[in-house]
C-alpha cells in the first residue's frame, strides 16, 4: 500500500472513530435525560439498543484503526 493510500486509510478510520464517539455521545445525552429527573421514565428499548449499537460501533471502529496503526508499524520496521 502506498503512503497516500496508507494516510486516506487512517484518515477514513480517523473519521469512523470520530463519528462513532459523537454517536455515543448523543445515545447517551439521550439516556441522560431519564435518570436526570426525579422519577424519570425508564428509557426505551430503542434507546437503549442504540446505546448498545453505538458503544459496538465505536469498538469496531477502534479496533480496526489499531489494526491501521499495528499494521503500519510493522511493515515500517520490517517485522513479520
Amino acid at each position: 500500500m502506498g503512503a497516500e493510500k496508507a494516510r486516506s486509510a487512517e484518515a477514513f478510520a480517523l473519521e469512523r472513530v470520530a463519528a462513532a464517539a459523537r454517536e455515543v455521545q448523543a445515545a447517551s445525552t439521550s439516556l441522560k435525560t431519564h435518570f436526570a429527573e426525579e422519577g424519570g421514565r425508564q428509557p426505551s428499548t430503542l434507546e437503549l439498543a442504540r446505546f448498545a449499537a453505538a458503544m459496538q460501533e465505536l469498538k469496531d471502529a477502534r479496533g480496526a484503526l489499531d489494526l491501521l496503526i499495528v499494521g503500519g508499524t510493522d511493515r515500517r520496521s520490517g517485522a513479520v
